[in-house]
Order: C-alpha cells, then sequence, then structure tokens
C-alpha cells in the first residue's frame, strides 16, 4: 500500500513537473514569436525589395539567374566561406586552430554550427568522433569539476573558519559559503571571460554576456562564435576552447552541489514525515486505549438526594424557627 502511494506520488510528481516544462516552452515560444518574428518580416520584405530595385535597375540580369546566384551565395555563407572575399584575400576556416575548436565543440555537445562537414567522409568521422568523444569528455568534465570545486571549497574553508571564531550560526555559514561559491565562480568563468570578449571581439556587453550563458549552457546557436574573424591569432581559439572546458566544469560541480542539497532536504523532509506518521500513530493508539466507559454500578445521581434533603431540611429548621416567634 505505502509502497503504491509512493509510486504514485512521485508520477504525480513528474507529471506535474512536465506540465510545468511544457507551460514553460508556450511561454518561450510566445515570446519570441513576438519579439522575432516582426523583425524577420521586416527583413524579408527588404531583400524583396533589394532584389526588385536591382533588377529594375539592370534590366539585362535574368531574375531566374539572379536567384540561382543568390542560392549559390546562401549556400557559400552555411558552408563557412565568405562570400565577398576574392582569390586573394581567401582563409581556411579549416585551418589547425579553427578545426580544433570545431572538434572541442562536438565532444562538449555545444556545437555552434558556425562551420559544419560537407563532405560524406566528414559526417561520418564526425558520428563515430562524437560517439567516442563525448564520453571522454565528460569523464574529463567530472574529474575537473571535481578538483575545481575542491579548490574553490578549500579557499571559502579558510573564510568559514574565520566565521566560526566569530560564533556565527552553522546554517548561516552553510548558506554563505553556498553564496560564496557561486559568487566567485560566476566572476571568474562569467564576468570576466566577459569583458576580455567584449575588448577582443569588439562586441557589447550585451552580446558578450550572450555569447558567454549561451556557450557555458551548451545552447550554442553560432550567431556569435570567439575568434570567428580572420584576424585572430591561431592560439586564441584553442584557449577559448580551456575556458569552455573550465566553465563547464564548474557549472557541473554546480548542478552536483544543488543535487546534494535537494537529496538532503528530501531526505530531511521524509525523516520529518516519517515522524509525524510516528507520533499520529502513537497518538491514536494512546486515544484508542483509553476506556472512556461508566463503570458499572455507578450510580452519577446518587450525591443529588443528600443536597436535596439538606435543603429541606434547612427550610424545616427556619419554619420551625418563624412558627413559635408567630
Amino acid at each position: 500500500g505505502g509502497g503504491g502511494a509512493l509510486a504514485g506520488m512521485r508520477c504525480s510528481t513528474l507529471l506535474a513537473i512536465l506540465a510545468a516544462v511544457l507551460l514553460y516552452l508556450v511561454l518561450g515560444a510566445v515570446v519570441f514569436r513576438t519579439l522575432e518574428a516582426p523583425r524577420e518580416t521586416q527583413t524579408h520584405s527588404h531583400v524583396i525589395q533589394a532584389k526588385s530595385d536591382f533588377l529594375g535597375n539592370h534590366t539585362c540580369v535574368n531574375p531566374f539567374e539572379l536567384d540561382l546566384l543568390i542560392q549559390e551565395v546562401a549556400d557559400a555563407v552555411g558552408s563557412g566561406v565568405d562570400p565577398v572575399s576574392n582569390a586573394s584575400s581567401f582563409s581556411s576556416r579549416w585551418d589547425l586552430s579553427s578545426a580544433f575548436f570545431f572538434s572541442g565543440t562536438i565532444i562538449t555537445t555545444i556545437g555552434f554550427g558556425n562551420i559544419s562537414p560537407k563532405t560524406e567522409g566528414g559526417r561520418i568521422f564526425c558520428i563515430f568522433y562524437a560517439l567516442i568523444g563525448i564520453p571522454m569528455f565528460g569523464i574529463l568534465l567530472a574529474g575537473v569539476g571535481d578538483h575545481l570545486g575542491n579548490g574553490l571549497r578549500r579557499g571559502i574553508g579558510k573564510i568559514e573558519a574565520v566565521f566560526l571564531k566569530w560564533k556565527v550560526s552553522p546554517n548561516i555559514i552553510r548558506v554563505i559559503s553556498a553564496v560564496l561559491f557561486i559568487l566567485i565562480g560566476c566572476l571568474l568563468f562569467v564576468a570576466l571571460p566577459t569583458l576580455v570578449f567584449q575588448e577582443v571581439e569588439k562586441w557589447s556587453l550585451l552580446e558578450a554576456t550572450y555569447f558567454v550563458v549561451i556557450t557555458l549552457t551548451t545552447v550554442g546557436f553560432g550567431d556569435y562564435v570567439a575568434g570567428d574573424r580572420d584576424d585572430s591569432e591561431h592560439w586564441y581559439k584553442p584557449l577559448v576552447w580551456f575556458w569552455i572546458l573550465l566553465g563547464l566544469a564548474y557549472f557541473a560541480s554546480i548542478l552536483t552541489m544543488i543535487g546534494n542539497w535537494l537529496r538532503v532536504l528530501s531526505k530531511k523532509t521524509r525523516a520529518e514525515m516519517e515522524g509525524l506518521r510516528a507520533h499520529a500513530t502513537d497518538w491514536t493508539q494512546n486515544i484508542q486505549n483509553i476506556d472512556f466507559r461508566i463503570p458499572h454500578g455507578l450510580d452519577l445521581n446518587q450525591h443529588l438526594p443528600r443536597r436535596r434533603r439538606k435543603k429541606h431540611r434547612g427550610q424545616r429548621s427556619r419554619s420551625e424557627g418563624v412558627g413559635p416567634a408567630g
């Protein structure tokens, strides 16, 4: 019975979480559609108007051939080729540093998508490379996350020792430690890289923050990619990948810490509920063991006539005392 109730509770909780996620997806869909659809429509109208103006100014151009040229340019952009460059200024996006960075985005599951294999051999190799590389990176990420978390905890432990000397409550110290752990990590792996990318990539603060968050959450849209310019140094992209490694390890340690908190909280809640059930059971048994029956032969009114008799005697004595006087 208890196991079935527990299983039912878990199922209901799962359904509640699923409903919350679906509502969150619907909310995201509505907001993104509201924000992005008008700009998409405006851009499409602008392209149609530009194409119409071009054909109007160059009547010798065949519209069909122009569409073919536009499609070729779109395919080239999708392949990562700059269609504006000429033969003398062409630079491959598959140089060693870029290929290293691309390989790193595969095993980290970020997959920016700014470049991707276009040949059959490249796609076949990418499949097996991902299947082998992703588990390898997962093991590496766990190890780096443990060492990184331990290093931060040792530093925070020294701060905890100061609070203990001040006789601060252990619960407050735990909260302070968690806040410091999150703040130090965000400073090292989010705030500082944001400022660096803003300076190096010539991005705005919003664009740099957007890239850092989208990258470290492994979303990786590919609309902003560090080192994607032609004038980037060869060592820059590998350095960005090592930042990704440390940042992902930090976020993995954060998720582990949150998971441990939830596990402890769940155990405490379960223990408290078991204690409440035990107290309720004991109280119910005590109530059931109390005998509320009236003992046999007990007359609740046996004292009542005596009081009445005393009252009658008092009235008689008063009447006798009044009688002779009359």
